[in-house]
Protein backbone atom coordinates (compact mmCIF):
# COMPACT_ATOMS: atom_id res chain seq x y z
CA UNK A 1 0.00 0.00 0.00
CA UNK A 2 2.60 2.53 0.79
CA UNK A 3 4.82 1.30 -2.15
CA UNK A 4 1.34 2.48 -4.40
CA UNK A 5 1.01 5.67 -2.76
CA UNK A 6 4.65 6.86 -3.07
CA UNK A 7 4.48 5.93 -6.67
CA UNK A 8 1.27 7.79 -7.23
CA UNK A 9 3.18 10.53 -5.21
CA UNK A 10 5.82 10.62 -8.01
CA UNK A 11 2.93 12.82 -10.01
CA UNK A 12 3.16 15.62 -7.78
CA UNK A 13 6.63 16.62 -8.30
CA UNK A 14 6.01 17.20 -12.40
CA UNK A 15 2.70 19.02 -11.26
CA UNK A 16 3.96 21.12 -8.80
CA UNK A 17 6.81 22.45 -11.47
CA UNK A 18 4.12 22.73 -13.93
CA UNK A 19 1.69 24.73 -11.33
CA UNK A 20 5.27 27.13 -10.04
CA UNK A 21 5.46 28.40 -13.89
CA UNK A 22 1.96 28.24 -15.29
CA UNK A 23 -0.44 29.80 -11.70
CA UNK A 24 0.00 32.14 -9.60
CA UNK A 25 -0.21 30.06 -6.52
CA UNK A 26 0.39 31.16 -3.24
CA UNK A 27 3.73 31.05 -1.87
CA UNK A 28 3.29 28.98 0.60
CA UNK A 29 1.15 26.70 -1.20
CA UNK A 30 4.40 25.82 -3.54
CA UNK A 31 6.22 25.53 -0.49
CA UNK A 32 4.50 22.48 0.90
CA UNK A 33 3.80 21.23 -2.31
CA UNK A 34 7.72 21.26 -3.41
CA UNK A 35 8.16 19.57 -0.37
CA UNK A 36 5.84 16.60 -0.21
CA UNK A 37 6.76 16.43 -4.17
CA UNK A 38 10.73 15.35 -2.32
CA UNK A 39 9.43 12.12 -0.25
CA UNK A 40 8.30 10.13 -3.34
CA UNK A 41 11.07 11.55 -5.28
CA UNK A 42 13.32 10.32 -2.44
CA UNK A 43 11.90 6.43 -2.23
CA UNK A 44 12.58 6.60 -5.80
CA UNK A 45 16.24 7.28 -5.89
CA UNK A 46 16.62 4.76 -3.08
CA UNK A 47 14.87 2.71 -4.90
CA UNK A 48 17.13 2.84 -8.02
CA UNK A 49 19.85 2.86 -5.95
CA UNK A 50 19.46 -0.53 -4.11
CA UNK A 51 19.04 -1.96 -7.32
CA UNK A 52 21.94 -0.74 -8.99
CA UNK A 53 23.78 -2.16 -6.25
CA UNK A 54 22.61 -5.35 -6.81
CA UNK A 55 24.88 -5.43 -9.60
CA UNK A 56 27.75 -3.11 -8.11
CA UNK A 57 28.03 -3.53 -4.72
CA UNK A 58 26.87 -1.32 -1.79
CA UNK A 59 30.48 0.83 -2.10
CA UNK A 60 29.34 1.75 -5.70
CA UNK A 61 26.28 2.24 -4.95
CA UNK A 62 26.71 4.32 -2.30
CA UNK A 63 28.50 6.57 -4.23
CA UNK A 64 26.21 6.34 -7.26
CA UNK A 65 24.06 8.02 -4.73
CA UNK A 66 25.95 10.22 -3.72
CA UNK A 67 26.74 11.33 -6.94
CA UNK A 68 23.25 12.10 -8.32
CA UNK A 69 22.05 13.11 -5.02
CA UNK A 70 24.74 15.88 -5.08
CA UNK A 71 24.46 17.35 -8.32
CA UNK A 72 21.52 19.43 -7.88
CA UNK A 73 23.83 21.12 -4.94
CA UNK A 74 26.61 21.96 -7.25
CA UNK A 75 24.06 23.57 -9.82
CA UNK A 76 22.53 25.80 -7.11
CA UNK A 77 25.50 26.35 -5.43
CA UNK A 78 26.75 28.09 -8.25
CA UNK A 79 23.67 30.35 -9.03
CA UNK A 80 23.81 31.44 -5.75
CA UNK A 81 27.65 31.98 -6.35
CA UNK A 82 26.50 34.32 -9.37
CA UNK A 83 23.99 36.34 -7.21
CA UNK A 84 26.90 36.76 -4.39
CA UNK A 85 25.53 34.63 -1.85
CA UNK A 86 29.23 33.73 -0.41
CA UNK A 87 27.90 33.33 3.07
CA UNK A 88 24.99 31.10 2.26
CA UNK A 89 27.24 28.87 -0.04
CA UNK A 90 29.50 28.30 2.41
CA UNK A 91 26.87 27.86 5.64
CA UNK A 92 24.93 25.06 3.15
CA UNK A 93 27.90 23.37 2.25
CA UNK A 94 29.10 23.20 5.59
CA UNK A 95 25.69 22.06 6.71
CA UNK A 96 25.35 19.00 4.09
CA UNK A 97 28.53 17.62 5.12
CA UNK A 98 27.48 17.52 9.14
CA UNK A 99 24.11 16.39 7.92
CA UNK A 100 25.26 13.52 6.31
CA UNK A 101 27.83 12.40 9.08
CA UNK A 102 25.24 12.92 12.05
CA UNK A 103 21.94 13.76 10.93
CA UNK A 104 21.51 10.91 7.82
CA UNK A 105 23.49 8.38 9.23
CA UNK A 106 22.04 8.31 12.58
CA UNK A 107 18.35 7.88 11.04
CA UNK A 108 19.62 5.23 9.11
CA UNK A 109 21.45 3.25 12.03
CA UNK A 110 18.14 4.09 13.87
CA UNK A 111 15.71 2.96 11.94
CA UNK A 112 17.84 -0.02 10.13
CA UNK A 113 18.66 -3.34 12.23
CA UNK A 114 22.08 -4.17 13.86
CA UNK A 115 24.46 -4.96 11.59
CA UNK A 116 28.23 -4.90 9.84
CA UNK A 117 29.45 -1.94 8.22
CA UNK A 118 32.12 -1.65 6.01
CA UNK A 119 34.72 -0.68 8.13
CA UNK A 120 37.46 0.02 5.44
CA UNK A 121 35.54 2.16 3.42
CA UNK A 122 34.23 4.46 6.20
CA UNK A 123 37.70 5.00 7.72
CA UNK A 124 38.61 6.24 4.06
CA UNK A 125 35.51 8.18 3.90
CA UNK A 126 36.49 9.62 7.38
CA UNK A 127 40.33 10.52 6.56
CA UNK A 128 39.01 12.36 3.26
CA UNK A 129 36.88 14.58 5.53
CA UNK A 130 39.60 15.11 8.12
CA UNK A 131 41.92 15.65 5.22
CA UNK A 132 39.80 18.48 4.04
CA UNK A 133 39.22 20.19 7.52
CA UNK A 134 42.71 20.58 7.98
CA UNK A 135 42.81 22.17 4.47
CA UNK A 136 40.02 24.40 4.96
CA UNK A 137 41.93 25.75 8.34
CA UNK A 138 44.40 27.50 5.65
CA UNK A 139 42.12 29.81 4.51
CA UNK A 140 39.58 29.74 7.48
CA UNK A 141 41.86 31.18 10.11
CA UNK A 142 42.82 34.57 8.40
CA UNK A 143 39.58 35.14 7.82
CA UNK A 144 37.93 35.38 10.86
CA UNK A 145 39.46 38.98 11.21
CA UNK A 146 38.62 40.75 8.17
CA UNK A 147 36.82 40.39 4.73
CA UNK A 148 35.77 36.86 4.86
CA UNK A 149 35.95 37.24 0.82
CA UNK A 150 38.93 39.50 0.39
CA UNK A 151 41.76 38.66 -2.02
CA UNK A 152 44.01 36.93 0.17
CA UNK A 153 41.13 34.55 1.37
CA UNK A 154 40.66 34.01 -2.49
CA UNK A 155 44.05 33.05 -3.59
CA UNK A 156 44.49 30.86 -0.51
CA UNK A 157 41.29 28.69 -1.15
CA UNK A 158 42.43 27.83 -5.00
CA UNK A 159 45.37 25.47 -4.03
CA UNK A 160 43.18 23.90 -1.26
CA UNK A 161 40.92 22.74 -3.31
CA UNK A 162 42.89 21.69 -6.37
CA UNK A 163 44.88 19.66 -3.71
CA UNK A 164 41.04 18.29 -2.45
CA UNK A 165 40.13 17.29 -5.68
CA UNK A 166 43.21 15.55 -6.50
CA UNK A 167 42.35 13.38 -3.26
CA UNK A 168 39.23 13.14 -4.23
CA UNK A 169 40.02 11.31 -7.69
CA UNK A 170 42.67 9.20 -6.28
CA UNK A 171 40.38 7.67 -3.57
CA UNK A 172 37.74 7.32 -5.67
CA UNK A 173 40.02 5.42 -7.97
CA UNK A 174 40.78 2.86 -5.39
CA UNK A 175 37.44 2.74 -3.14
CA UNK A 176 35.59 1.46 -6.63
CA UNK A 177 38.58 -0.60 -7.69
CA UNK A 178 38.32 -2.26 -4.36
CA UNK A 179 34.31 -2.88 -4.34
CA UNK A 180 34.17 -4.05 -7.81
CA UNK A 181 37.16 -6.85 -6.72
CA UNK A 182 34.94 -7.65 -4.11
CA UNK A 183 31.56 -7.70 -5.76
CA UNK A 184 31.35 -10.07 -8.86
CA UNK A 185 27.88 -10.14 -10.51
CA UNK A 186 25.96 -10.46 -13.61
CA UNK A 187 22.04 -9.39 -14.55
CA UNK A 188 21.53 -12.92 -15.16
CA UNK A 189 22.54 -13.82 -11.80
CA UNK A 190 20.70 -10.61 -10.04
CA UNK A 191 16.69 -10.27 -9.63
CA UNK A 192 17.06 -6.50 -10.16
CA UNK A 193 16.48 -3.52 -12.29
CA UNK A 194 18.98 -4.23 -15.36
CA UNK A 195 22.32 -1.77 -14.29
CA UNK A 196 20.85 0.53 -17.04
CA UNK A 197 17.63 1.45 -16.21
CA UNK A 198 18.81 1.96 -12.58
CA UNK A 199 21.10 4.44 -13.78
CA UNK A 200 18.44 5.74 -15.71
CA UNK A 201 15.98 5.97 -12.92
CA UNK A 202 18.47 7.77 -10.75
CA UNK A 203 19.36 10.01 -13.38
CA UNK A 204 15.94 11.22 -14.29
CA UNK A 205 14.92 11.42 -10.19
CA UNK A 206 17.50 13.81 -9.78
CA UNK A 207 16.41 16.29 -12.40
CA UNK A 208 13.21 16.30 -11.44
CA UNK A 209 14.52 16.91 -7.57
CA UNK A 210 16.15 19.93 -8.60
CA UNK A 211 13.50 21.44 -10.37
CA UNK A 212 11.08 21.25 -7.37
CA UNK A 213 13.91 21.97 -5.30
CA UNK A 214 14.02 25.67 -7.38
CA UNK A 215 10.65 25.54 -6.70
CA UNK A 216 10.91 26.07 -2.79
CA UNK A 217 13.80 29.14 -3.64
CA UNK A 218 10.55 31.57 -3.53
CA UNK A 219 8.38 30.22 -0.98
CA UNK A 220 11.61 30.04 1.71
CA UNK A 221 11.56 33.25 2.34
CA UNK A 222 8.20 33.69 3.58
CA UNK A 223 8.94 30.51 5.58
CA UNK A 224 12.19 32.39 7.21
CA UNK A 225 10.74 35.78 7.77
CA UNK A 226 7.45 33.98 9.93
CA UNK A 227 9.96 32.08 12.03
CA UNK A 228 12.52 34.38 12.61
CA UNK A 229 15.75 32.87 11.85
CA UNK A 230 19.15 34.07 11.02
CA UNK A 231 20.31 33.62 7.33
CA UNK A 232 23.28 31.31 8.72
CA UNK A 233 21.19 28.80 10.64
CA UNK A 234 18.79 28.84 7.27
CA UNK A 235 21.64 28.45 5.08
CA UNK A 236 23.31 25.73 7.08
CA UNK A 237 20.65 23.96 8.48
CA UNK A 238 17.45 24.33 6.70
CA UNK A 239 18.59 24.72 2.94
CA UNK A 240 21.38 21.71 3.73
CA UNK A 241 18.07 19.59 5.16
CA UNK A 242 16.08 20.29 2.27
CA UNK A 243 18.28 20.60 -0.55
CA UNK A 244 19.14 16.89 0.41
CA UNK A 245 15.99 15.93 0.92
CA UNK A 246 15.93 13.22 -1.72
CA UNK A 247 19.25 12.09 -1.22
CA UNK A 248 18.85 11.52 2.94
CA UNK A 249 15.47 9.61 1.74
CA UNK A 250 16.98 7.16 0.03
CA UNK A 251 19.71 6.53 2.93
CA UNK A 252 16.72 5.91 5.34
CA UNK A 253 14.71 3.54 3.15
CA UNK A 254 17.38 1.51 2.21
CA UNK A 255 18.11 1.28 6.07
CA UNK A 256 14.47 0.80 6.87
CA UNK A 257 14.14 -2.73 4.57
CA UNK A 258 17.62 -4.17 6.38
CA UNK A 259 20.35 -2.66 4.19
CA UNK A 260 22.07 -0.65 6.61
CA UNK A 261 25.24 -1.09 5.32
CA UNK A 262 24.46 0.48 1.95
CA UNK A 263 22.83 3.50 3.96
CA UNK A 264 25.87 3.82 5.82
CA UNK A 265 27.95 3.98 2.19
CA UNK A 266 25.10 6.61 1.26
CA UNK A 267 25.84 8.95 3.81
CA UNK A 268 29.90 8.48 3.93
CA UNK A 269 30.19 8.44 0.50
CA UNK A 270 27.75 11.68 0.09
CA UNK A 271 29.53 13.55 3.33
CA UNK A 272 32.76 13.00 1.83
CA UNK A 273 32.52 13.88 -2.03
CA UNK A 274 30.82 17.07 -0.23
CA UNK A 275 33.88 18.26 1.89
CA UNK A 276 36.53 16.99 -1.22
CA UNK A 277 34.86 17.10 -4.32
CA UNK A 278 31.54 19.63 -3.76
CA UNK A 279 33.30 22.44 -2.28
CA UNK A 280 36.46 22.29 -3.86
CA UNK A 281 34.40 22.28 -7.40
CA UNK A 282 32.31 25.03 -6.33
CA UNK A 283 35.33 27.29 -5.09
CA UNK A 284 37.34 26.62 -8.97
CA UNK A 285 34.30 26.75 -11.54
CA UNK A 286 33.71 30.05 -9.43
CA UNK A 287 36.28 31.78 -10.96
CA UNK A 288 34.22 31.51 -14.24
CA UNK A 289 31.47 34.12 -11.86
CA UNK A 290 33.21 35.42 -8.89
CA UNK A 291 35.77 33.88 -7.23
CA UNK A 292 34.59 32.24 -3.52
CA UNK A 293 36.52 32.38 -0.78
CA UNK A 294 36.93 29.46 1.76
CA UNK A 295 36.23 31.93 4.81
CA UNK A 296 34.86 29.14 7.28
CA UNK A 297 33.78 30.60 10.22
CA UNK A 298 35.02 29.15 13.63
CA UNK A 299 31.63 27.47 14.57
CA UNK A 300 31.68 26.08 10.84
CA UNK A 301 34.48 24.50 11.69
CA UNK A 302 34.06 23.61 14.41
CA UNK A 303 30.56 21.42 13.63
CA UNK A 304 32.62 19.73 10.97
CA UNK A 305 35.60 18.34 13.73
CA UNK A 306 32.99 17.89 16.15
CA UNK A 307 30.46 15.67 13.43
CA UNK A 308 33.93 13.74 12.26
CA UNK A 309 35.10 13.05 15.87
CA UNK A 310 31.71 11.43 16.83
CA UNK A 311 31.03 9.61 13.82
CA UNK A 312 33.93 8.29 13.46
CA UNK A 313 34.10 7.41 17.32
CA UNK A 314 30.60 6.10 16.83
CA UNK A 315 31.90 3.54 14.11
CA UNK A 316 34.97 2.63 15.32
CA UNK A 317 34.38 -0.83 16.07
CA UNK A 318 32.46 -1.30 12.29
CA UNK A 319 28.91 -1.81 13.69
CA UNK A 320 25.81 -0.19 13.24
CA UNK A 321 23.06 -0.14 16.28
CA UNK A 322 19.93 2.24 17.31
CA UNK A 323 22.13 3.12 19.86
CA UNK A 324 24.58 4.50 18.03
CA UNK A 325 21.99 6.32 15.72
CA UNK A 326 20.59 8.18 18.63
CA UNK A 327 23.68 9.01 19.62
CA UNK A 328 24.22 10.61 16.10
CA UNK A 329 21.05 12.65 16.17
CA UNK A 330 21.86 14.03 19.48
CA UNK A 331 24.88 15.31 17.50
CA UNK A 332 23.06 16.80 15.35
CA UNK A 333 20.73 18.60 17.42
CA UNK A 334 23.33 20.37 19.10
CA UNK A 335 25.25 21.39 16.12
CA UNK A 336 22.01 22.75 15.18
CA UNK A 337 21.48 24.48 18.57
CA UNK A 338 25.06 25.94 17.84
CA UNK A 339 24.30 27.15 14.38
CA UNK A 340 21.02 29.08 16.00
CA UNK A 341 23.07 30.94 18.30
CA UNK A 342 25.99 31.35 16.54
CA UNK A 343 23.83 33.73 14.12
CA UNK A 344 24.85 35.79 10.88
CA UNK A 345 28.38 36.72 10.63
CA UNK A 346 29.26 40.56 12.04
CA UNK A 347 29.32 42.31 8.57
CA UNK A 348 27.22 39.98 6.70
CA UNK A 349 23.56 39.65 8.15
CA UNK A 350 21.87 42.01 5.20
CA UNK A 351 22.27 38.92 3.30
CA UNK A 352 18.57 38.35 3.31
CA UNK A 353 16.39 35.33 4.00
CA UNK A 354 15.45 35.55 0.33
CA UNK A 355 19.22 34.53 -0.83
CA UNK A 356 19.60 32.05 1.89
CA UNK A 357 16.69 30.27 -0.06
CA UNK A 358 18.44 31.24 -3.81
CA UNK A 359 20.48 27.73 -2.00
CA UNK A 360 17.67 25.28 -1.51
CA UNK A 361 19.13 22.33 -2.85
CA UNK A 362 22.31 22.84 -1.86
Amino acid sequence: MVRRVLFAGLLIGPLTIALHYLADLDETVEFVLAAIALVPLAWLIGEATEHAAEHTGPGIGGFLNATFGNAPELIIALLAVNEGLTEVVRGSLTGSVVGNLLLVLGFSLAVGPPGELDRWSSLMSFGAIALAILLFLIPAIPSWHGNPDRDLIVDLSLPVSIALLVVYVVTTFYSLRRHRSMHVSSDEEVEAWSLHTSLGVLAAATVITALVAEVLVGSLEVFSDNAGLSEFFVAAVIVAIVGNAAEHGGAVVVAHRGKVKLAAEIALASAAQVAVFLIPAVVLISWLIEPLALGFREVEIAALAFGLAVTAVSLWGGRASRTRGVILLVAYALVAIAFYVAGDRDGHAAVSANAAGALVSG
